[in-house]
C-alpha cells in the first residue's frame, strides 16, 4: 500500500512539474505575442527582470515548493496539497493559456 501511495505522489509531482513547464512556456509565448500576465507577482518579476529570466526564477521557485511538498510526503496532507496545486494550475493556467494562444493561430 505504501509503495502505491508513493507512486501516486511521484505522479502528482511530475504532473505539477509538467504544468509549471507548460505555464512558463505559455506565459513566455503569450507575452511575446502581446498578451498580458494576470498574476501580479509574476508580472512584477517579469517587469523587473525580463520575460525569460523572470519566468525561470518564478518557475524554479514553484518547483522548489514542489520539492518541499515531496520532502513532506509522509504527511497525509502531501497528496491533497499536490492534487490541489495541479488542479489550480490546470484551471488558472492550462485552460486560459490554451484558449488564449489558440485564438492567436
Amino acid at each position: 500500500m505504501q509503495r502505491s501511495r508513493e507512486r501516486a505522489l511521484v505522479a502528482l509531482v511530475l504532473l505539477n512539474v509538467a504544468l509549471q513547464v507548460f505555464d512558463g512556456v505559455a506565459t513566455y509565448v503569450g507575452l511575446h505575442c502581446g498578451l498580458g500576465e494576470a498574476n501580479p507577482v509574476v508580472a512584477s518579476v517579469v517587469a523587473r527582470l525580463g520575460a525569460a529570466p523572470g519566468l525561470v526564477l518564478i518557475k524554479l521557485e514553484a518547483c522548489a515548493w514542489l520539492l518541499v511538498l515531496w520532502s513532506l510526503r509522509q504527511s497525509w496532507l502531501a497528496g491533497p496539497a499536490l492534487a490541489a496545486s495541479a488542479a489550480v494550475y490546470a484551471a488558472c493556467s492550462l485552460g486560459p493559456w490554451t484558449l488564449a494562444l489558440a485564438r492567436l493561430i
